[in-house]
């Protein structure tokens, strides 16, 4: 059972190429740091920026640097169905332990739609699938009684729940089977989910503070609430901040400002803002995420 803290990893670039270094070293680190997978190509890895070819890569250095030590759960998802049972076939191809799949975006499918296609893409791949609601991004919510349809299909097996909605998220609580696991996917409701019954998160934040996403997530399943809740407030200005700016340009000029990748995008993602991004390097100070070199960067 896929369960805990799985890092939705940057992917890092450099003078507008794959950094493949500084990815295999930042896996290393979040693994290091206790996360319970690593989740390549989602939003936060800039998926709908990469070429097939590039995406074949990063899969493939997820499943080599990760060596079995915790699961890969690939990024998969797409709008149009073909394309996402492409792409679930060639992460398959890579090595991948599971598959993320994201609601189709932009062409706002119905609820029958989304059965159709998410059922359409489980037929095309033997490899467990987490559903991915994010209203925010796709246009499209995936509600509780859909949610519970599909997870009676054998090999959909969780959903990311970044809806941010505290009585949607209850009620797939109360209707989804127990062997299914939810995921929360705004960190700042990771504990209130927990409470809530849920299994892990698939994080932002975990990219720049792994350890102690992760030791949020085991204080809670050790039963230690109090210790949860502290983790848990020690986080919420490094969540609030990944968002100061669409992700992920935060995270990923956070962990330029750490020397852990380069501060580059692709169009039509850009630098930061001076302003948030000054906003950016005060959080992660008062976070002591920053090493004395680090803030020169900053």
């Amino acid at each position: 059972m896929l369960t805990g803290v799985f890092p939705a990893l940057i992917t890092p670039m450099h003078h507008g190429l794959l950094d493949e270094a500084a990815l295999r070293r930042h896996i290393e680190w979040v693994i290091a740091s206790g996360v319970h997978g690593i989740v390549p190509c989602g939003t936060t890895g800039e998926a709908g920026a990469l070429t097939p070819d590039e995406y074949r890569r990063v899969v493939t250095l997820a499943v080599e640097t990760a060596r079995g030590r915790v699961p890969v759960v690939a990024g998969a998802g797409a709008n149009i169905t073909a394309k996402a049972i492409e792409w679930s076939k060639l992460c398959a191809d890579c090595g991948a332990d599971g598959l993320l799949h994201v609601t189709p975006y932009y062409n706002k499918p119905t609820q029958r739609g989304l059965r159709l296609h998410f059922e359409a893409v489980a037929r095309a791949t033997p490899l467990p699938i987490i559903l991915y609601n994010v209203p925010g991004r796709t246009g499209v919510n995936m509600l509780p009684e859909t949610v519970t349809h599909l997870a009676t299909v054998e090999n959909i097996v969780g959903l990311k729940d970044a809806a941010g909605n505290m009585d949607q998220s209850r009620a797939h609580m109360q209707s989804v089977p127990a062997g299914f696991t939810l995921f929360s996917g705004n960190d700042d409701f990771n504990l209130p989910l927990y409470q809530l019954g849920y299994r892990g998160a698939i994080s932002v934040t975990a990219n720049v503070m792994p350890k102690e996403v992760a030791d949020c997530w085991e204080a809670w399943h050790a039963g230690k609430a109090a210790a949860a809740k502290q983790w848990q407030e020690t986080l919420l200005p490094i969540d609030a901040a990944m968002f100061y700016e669409p992700n992920p340009i935060p995270v990923k000029t956070a962990l330029a400002m750490m020397g852990r990748c380069a501060e580059e995008w692709r169009l039509p993602l850009c630098a930061m803002e001076p302003g948030t991004r000054e906003r950016l390097a005060q959080v992660l100070r008062a976070a002591g995420v920053l090493t004395p070199s680090a803030r020169e960067c900053a």
